[in-house]
């Protein structure tokens, strides 16, 4: 979910970085030029960084939750290592290694 929030949001500047020609403007409405754009998402961050003195509330509630979703990411990975290697983790039995013989 947030890999596709991350695309929307990367998409909708190149989008709006790139020059369109759409003659006249819908209404009265200005239109938004690439480096208004970049200093409004700028400014967005930085207000998003300041919510943690705003509300600690909710990075509190964030930490856990990032918390809870490493930790279950973590398990996952697990049973699926574990799945993958009862299934196709067979030792070759075929493959010989030779080594140098001892000198005695």
């Amino acid at each position: 979910m947030g890999f596709l929030i991350r695309i929307a949001f990367w998409f909708s500047l190149v989008l709006l970085a790139l020059p369109f020609d759409m003659g006249e403007t819908a209404g009265d409405q200005p239109s938004v030029g690439a480096i208004q754009t970049f200093l409004a998402a700028r400014e967005a961050v930085g207000d998003l960084s300041g919510i943690c003195e705003r509300k600690p509330d909710v990075c509190e509630t964030g930490k856990t939750a990032l918390h809870t979703v490493g930790v279950r990411a973590r398990e996952a990975a697990r049973i699926t290592f574990e799945m993958l290697d009862s299934q196709f983790g067979q030792p070759d039995t075929e493959t010989r290694t030779g080594s140098i013989p001892a000198d005695s």
